[in-house]
C-alpha cells in the first residue's frame, strides 16, 4: 500500500466511516450525564471498552502471544497512547469547549498520522491524501467554530488558562490518536490478526485506565442514567467502533483512516441539531459539505492500468527492430 489512493480499499473506507458514525454520538451521549467528569467518561469509555475487546479476542491474543511479545515496543506505545487519548480528548472539550476541543483533537490527527508515516515508514505524502486532508480539516474548522459561535457564553469556563490548556490537550489527543492508529496498523500489516492486535493494545490501555476510573468514577454509579451513559459509551462507540476501526486499519493506511474519521464532526453536528436541539448556521453546513467532499476524494476508486496480455507482450518482443535510417539517431 504505497499511497492513500491505492490503500483506500472500499471495505476499509466503509468500516472506518461506520466507526466514525458511532464515535460521533459520544458528545451527545455525554450531555445526558452532566455530573460525570471528563476523566471518568474517558476512563469508562475507553477502559471498559478496551477490556471487553481483550476478553472477546482472548483466544486470538493467546495464539499470537509470541508475535506480540516480539514487537512489545510497538504494543506498549499503542497501549499508552490508548490510555492517554480519552483523558486528553474529553478534558480538552471540557476546558476549551466542545467545538474547539473537537476540531483540535480530530483535526490534528490526520496531519500527525501523515508525519509519523513519513518519518518512521518513509512514506511520501500523496496528492489524493493531501487534497482530502485539506478539505476535511478546513471543513472541521468551519463546522466546529460555527458551533462555537452559537454556544452560550455563560456556559464557558472563565479561567484565562482554560482555553490554551484545552487546545494543548487537544493536540495531545490528536497525536495519541495518530500514534495508536499507526501502531495498530503496523502490527496488523506485519501479519497479526486484527482482533489480536486491537484486543492486546486496547486491553492493556484499558488496564492502565482502571486506576483513573477508580479515582473518578463514583458519579457514574450515583444514578442509573449516569451508569447507562457510561455503559453505552463503552459498548457502542468504543467497543463496537474500535472493532470496526481495527478491521478498517487492516485495509487502509493510518493517515487515510484518521482523515476519514473527520466524519465524526459531521455526525456530532447533526445529532446536536436533531437530539440536543441546537441550530447550526450556514458556516457549519458549509463545513459539513467540505468534510463530505474530503470523504468523496478519499473513496474515489483508483484507476487501474490496463494489463497487457502475455500474448501481446511476446508478439511485440518477437517483432524485428527496424534498422535506423542513415543520418538518424536510433
Amino acid at each position: 500500500m504505497n499511497g492513500a489512493g491505492s490503500a483506500a480499499a472500499p471495505w476499509g473506507v466503509w468500516l472506518v466511516l461506520a466507526a466514525s458514525v458511532l464515535w460521533g454520538t459520544t458528545g451527545t451521549a455525554a450531555t445526558f450525564a452532566p455530573g460525570v467528569s471528563p476523566l471518568a467518561i474517558g476512563a469508562i469509555a475507553m477502559g471498559l471498552g478496551g477490556l471487553l475487546q481483550a476478553a472477546i479476542a482472548a483466544r486470538t491474543i493467546i495464539a499470537s502471544a509470541g508475535f506480540l511479545r516480539s514487537r512489545w515496543p510497538t504494543v506498549a506505545l499503542g497501549s499508552v497512547a490508548v490510555a492517554a487519548y480519552p483523558l486528553a480528548f474529553y478534558s480538552s472539550m471540557h476546558l476549551a469547549g466542545v467545538a474547539v476541543g473537537t476540531v483540535v483533537s480530530i483535526g490534528s490527527a490526520p496531519l500527525a498520522s501523515a508525519v509519523i508515516e513519513r518519518v518512521v515508514d518513509k512514506r511520501r505524502f500523496t496528492l489524493r491524501w493531501a487534497t482530502g486532508a485539506v478539505l476535511g480539516v478546513t471543513g472541521a474548522v468551519l463546522l466546529c467554530f460555527a458551533e462555537a459561535g452559537t454556544a452560550d457564553p455563560a456556559s464557558a469556563t472563565d479561567a484565562a488558562w482554560s482555553a490554551p490548556a484545552g487546545i494543548g490537550l487537544g493536540l495531545v489527543a490528536g497525536i495519541t490518536y495518530a500514534l495508536y492508529s499507526w501502531a495498530a496498523h503496523r502490527l496488523i500489516s506485519t501479519g497479526a490478526p486484527s482482533s489480536a492486535v486491537m484486543g492486546a493494545v486496547f486491553g492493556i490501555g484499558g488496564l492502565l485506565l482502571m486506576p483513573v476510573l477508580a479515582a473518578t468514577g463514583a458519579p457514574l454509579v450515583a444514578s442509573w442514567q449516569n451508569l447507562s451513559v457510561g455503559l453505552y459509551m463503552a459498548l457502542v462507540p468504543m467497543f463496537a467502533g474500535y472493532v470496526l476501526f481495527g478491521l478498517g486499519l487492516a485495509r487502509i493506511r493510518a493517515s487515510t483512516a484518521t482523515t476519514i474519521s473527520l466524519a465524526e464532526t459531521v455526525v456530532a453536528a447533526i445529532l446536536a441539531v436533531v437530539v440536543v436541539g441546537e441550530r447550526l448556521p450556514a458556516m457549519a453546513w458549509a463545513g459539513a459539505a467540505l468534510v463530505a467532499g474530503s470523504l468523496f476524494v478519499l473513496t474515489l476508486p483508483t484507476p487501474r492500468k490496463r494489463e497487457v496480455p502475455a500474448e501481446e507482450t511476446q508478439a511485440s518482443s518477437s517483432q524485428p527492430v527496424p534498422a535506423a535510417r542513415p543520418g538518424s539517431t536510433a
